[in-house]
């Protein structure tokens, strides 16, 4: 007897409520069932799941911490998201407080993750909440998609996983294949440098498709529909849709599964809709592009069908390749998978199908955009065949010298795709080729570049142990890691750059590139005298050479230079010159970090704060464009100065904050001690944190030790400030004894000041301990450089106030007040005020009161809490009570900042991290920075909750 029915099931991954088998796994859950026995045995350690989209690592994990369960052990879950990384520790932290026996303490444990400067003390407990708890059994922590987590769950997670390494618990990750961010590299490459286990799930075999399709479909499929489910390629996830989108043309008859009526047409699959419309606008319209012109498509053709200039596609692109839909195949794009294609291309109405392909099809054969395939000399065959055969062929070398040429060519515009091709060049290059040094001297930068630094170090440190190499070839290696070098460790920087010079018979190009990166780095670690004298003979050689890049990096050493000498005026002149020479030349070739850096450095420093915060922002937007993560990061930590000066104490610590979430591979370094660290310090100290104070004062003390001056000098100016916060001056003035006695050649040029808007700060550091030598140093050297440079007014201003203060007058400090008034510093104008009002009050307490509350107003406006706090203490002391002030604050938000306010409002109108930092120019890291804080002092801990508050303020209800 027959039967005849149409199947008319959905067909999701767990129908009607109940999982389908997990098939084809077999060998991967024996793998795990063997590291769950060694636990029950007290052993640890960790497992690193990996495979793309859809390939079933999910479910892995879930029967992993079934089967954990079903053993008595403890299972702890988390998982991450690309939209939540904006809360710290937030995976972890989760997987820590689900199920039916939370961690004790996970409480706490958030409050220490929202609260700034508290890693440290948050990592202790941490570890030391989950070491107790292993002492009363195995414990099995399951952190999901890796590549979405914060830098500061990357962070706990590897340090706890060394720390606890002697522990019966066993970490199981999971992570997408292919490309991921930076940090979650770093991460991946120190556990399996830790002796991690890696699972990389492939595709499933055709034994395994056909179970699944039986399983799905409730009935042995016949050749037809098995030929269709091996169109997903042995994918789980694809396959499961592919099955759902049969419903209704499979009959079942007999017990076997049977198309009615031959393959249905291409439908969208949930999955790809899913992310698809998790895309920003731009992405979104790219990869449907793609998928209607069909096979492998060039950047330039679909530049060309959208009507925009290649370079205005290099978001999208990446977004599109982070999403796992398209990858690169050779010079072009394709999709991960053909279904994936046709899903995309099944959304699109049949009209606008036709017309892209219609106009992709009249493009030129053979043009930059057309859609004719063009395979390269390896076509058909792995890059590393060759390598590993330990000789390469003549296509491999042609296919590398094609990839070296692109490279180069992307260096400026796309740094991310020209390390990628860089690194295939160099796996097509044998270990004996003569070039292979060639290619690592130019790799390295551009892994630099992408937040890859480690990687370039090792590549780098490996070249140069191995041996073997002619004076050149090390030159150019040496070179390229002197310029890796300079934002971590300036001394790291000297060595290698004055190795390399050192080198018998190199190129005098070569010589004076490394000459000029000498003085770069003697420069940045505050050794003037030898850098002039380093800069004077690069010049010769950069001349002689004719090497227009080393002369603008010689151009901002001159400009160094006469910053020390107090020449502020002059500096800036150079400093344009050098950023201009850079700017013209490409930042692909400049030899620093870039020259732009310190011209906006400068340009704050000479009272030109607008245009210093333009040339950032412009920074920082172009760098993250580019896909540029090391230059970003430097220009966030710049910002974050700019801001500090210009009083936008919440903006500056949420630059800092962003800069320090995204901190390289090698660590923060000597730049992040000079600028972000610097800035959490002051950011502290003016608004009364005291926790994060002293966690930066620790910072300050192992930066005292450093072999590089300056960070030496900014060391020694952090603990000075943080004693005088402390009430001990004699300690402050303790603290800058190395740097107000050194040798005057060495002495940094403001005696011990990072900023010279400080003078009048040191001043009254100096008199309250008593030390009135040291005051009257500090203000000679003021008044100097404020005659040096007549045309600063913010100079004469703080040279005055300084004088005010040391001889006890009012007059100077009136003048102060007046001269502040021209200068966008509200700071320092601020503290001239309360200065004047406080001499005032002595006997014309009346008359000091509108000094007071013009300081006040500014400390307000600035957010300075302590400030604010003693100047209301002023006022009381002279008869006057002021309401506290809502100053830059909303009246249906008064918890929130201005800044807060706006990333909070875009957040709630469904914007993404991505797409808010892209409307208000920030980076993604400033925002997510800006929403932890709203969510903390909203007392909120999801995106709905927010929704749900803005809602109700901005109504009025």
């Amino acid at each position: 007897m027959s039967v005849n029915r149409v199947t008319t099931r959905t067909v999701p991954e767990e129908p009607e409520g109940v999982r389908t088998p997990l098939r084809g796994r077999d060998a991967e859950l024996a793998f795990i069932e063997a590291r769950l026995d060694a636990l029950d045995r007290g052993e640890g350690g960790i497992i690193r799941v990996e495979g793309f989209v859809g390939i079933g690592r999910s479910r892995i994990l879930a029967e992993a911490a079934a089967s954990a369960r079903r053993r008595g052990t403890r299972v702890f879950e988390g998982a991450a998201d690309p939209d939540e990384q904006f809360v710290p520790l937030g995976p972890l932290l989760d997987g820590l407080l689900s199920g039916e026996e939370p961690l004790s303490g996970a409480v706490r444990l958030r409050d220490l993750a929202t609260t700034p400067g508290q890693r440290f003390w948050l990592l202790q407990e941490l570890g030391d909440r989950l070491r107790e708890t292993a002492r009363n059994g195995p414990l099995l922590v399951v952190l999901d998609d890796l590549q979405w987590c914060d830098d500061l769950t990357l962070l706990t997670f590897n340090t706890l996983a060394a720390g606890l390494s002697s522990h019966a618990i066993l970490w199981l990750v999971a992570v997408r294949g292919g490309s991921v961010p930076s940090g979650v590299r770093t991460t991946l490459d120190r556990i399996r440098q830790a002796g991690a286990h890696e699972l990389a799930l492939g595709a499933l075999d055709d034994q395994a498709t056909t179970r699944i399709t039986e399983d799905v479909l409730g009935a042995a499929p016949d050749p037809d529909v098995l030929r269709v489910a091996r169109r997903a390629e042995g994918v789980p996830q694809l396959l499961v849709e592919l099955l759902g989108s049969l419903r209704e043309a499979v009959t079942i008859e007999n017990g076997t599964a049977r198309l009615s009526a031959g393959p249905p047409a291409p439908r969208e699959l949930p999955s790809v809709v899913r992310r698809l419309d998790q895309l920003s606008d731009e992405a979104r319209e790219l990869v449907q592009t793609a998928a209607a012109v069909g096979g492998p498509v060039t950047v330039a053709l679909l530049a060309e069908l959208l009507g925009r200039p290649s370079a205005a596609l290099i978001t999208a692109v990446r977004e599109s390749l982070d999403a796992d839909l398209l990858t690169e195949s050779g010079d072009r794009l394709a999709f991960r998978h053909d279904l994936i294609r046709e899903a995309v291309e099944a959304g699109l109405p049949l009209p606008l199908r036709q017309a892209l392909r219609g106009q992709a099809a009249e493009l030129p054969p053979g043009s930059a955009a057309s859609p004719v395939e063009r395979p390269g000399p390896s076509a058909g065959r792995a890059p590393a065949d060759a390598a590993e055969a330990g000789r390469a062929g003549p296509g491999d070398v042609a296919e590398a010298d094609r990839l070296r040429t692109a490279a180069a060519e992307l260096a400026a515009t796309a740094p991310g795709p020209a390390a990628e091709r860089s690194l295939k060049a160099l796996e097509l290059t044998t270990a004996d080729a003569p070039e292979r040094p060639r290619v690592i001297a130019e790799t390295i930068p551009l892994l630099w570049q992408t937040g890859r630094a480690a990687q370039a170090r090792e590549l780098g440190a490996s070249a140069l142990a191995t041996g073997g190499l002619g004076p050149e070839d090390e030159a150019r290696i040496r070179l390229a890691l002197a310029r890796l070098a300079v934002p971590f460790d300036f001394s790291e920087a000297v060595r290698q750059a004055r190795a390399g010079a050192a080198l018998p018979g190199i190129p005098v190009d070569v010589r004076g590139r490394l000459l000029a990166m000498l003085a770069v780095g003697l420069s940045m670690a505050g050794e003037h005298s030898a850098a002039e004298q380093v800069a004077a003979e690069a010049w010769e050689t950069a001349a002689a050479a004719g090497d227009r890049s080393a002369e603008a990096t010689l151009t901002t050493v001159r400009s160094a230079v006469s910053f020390h000498r107090m020449d502020l005026t002059q500096a800036f002149r150079q400093a344009e010159r050098a950023a201009a020479l850079a700017d013209a030349l490409g930042v692909s070739t400049s030899l620093w970090v870039p020259e732009a850096l310190w011209h906006a450095l400068l340009s704050n420093t000479t009272g030109r704060s607008a245009e210093a915060l333009a040339a950032a922002e412009d920074g920082i937007r172009i760098t993250r464009e580019q896909g540029r993560t090391a230059a970003t990061r430097m220009w966030l930590m710049t910002r974050s100065r700019i801001l500090l000066e210009a009083g936008r104490l919440t903006d500056a610590r949420a630059d800092a904050e962003a800069a320090s979430a995204t901190t390289d591979d090698l660590g923060p370094g000597n730049l992040a001690d000079v600028t972000l660290r610097y800035v959490m310090m002051r950011v502290a100290l003016h608004t009364n944190d005291q926790q994060t104070a002293r966690a930066y004062a620790a910072e300050a003390r192992r930066m005292r030790s450093d072999g590089a001056p300056v960070v030496r000098q900014f060391g020694s100016w952090m603990l000075a400030l943080m004693a005088d916060f402390e009430g001990r001056p004699d300690r402050a003035m303790a603290e800058l004894d190395e740097v107000m006695t050194s040798p005057a050649a060495d002495r940094p040029a403001y005696a011990g000041l990072v900023d010279p808007a400080d003078a009048p700060v040191l001043v009254r550091l100096a008199l309250r301990a008593g030390a009135h030598e040291r005051a009257a140093q500090a203000v000679a050297l003021a008044e100097r450089l404020a005659v040096l440079n007549p045309d600063l007014t913010f100079l004469a201003a703080a040279a005055v106030h300084a004088r005010g203060l040391l001889d006890n007058d009012l007059a100077p400090l009136v003048r102060a007040v007046r001269l502040y008034e021209d200068c966008p510093r509200p700071l320092a104008r601020a503290s001239a005020l309360e200065d004047a009002g406080r001499k005032l009050a002595a006997t014309r307490k009346s008359e000091a009161v509108p000094y007071f509350d013009t300081a006040l107003a500014l400390y307000a406006r600035a957010g300075a809490e302590r400030d604010v706090a003693r100047v209301r203490r002023r006022l009381r002391a002279a008869g006057v009570r002021r309401r506290p002030s809502t100053a830059g604050l909303s009246g249906a938000w008064p918890e929130l900042t201005a800044a807060e306010i706006r990333v909070v409002r875009l957040v709630a109108r469904g914007l993404t991290n991505q797409q808010v930092a892209e409307h208000l120019s920030l980076s993604p890291h400033t925002v997510s920075s800006h929403l932890r804080r709203a969510f903390t002092k909203l007392d909120i801990t999801s995106r709905v909750e927010l929704t749900r508050l803005v809602k109700h303020r901005d109504s009025g209800e």
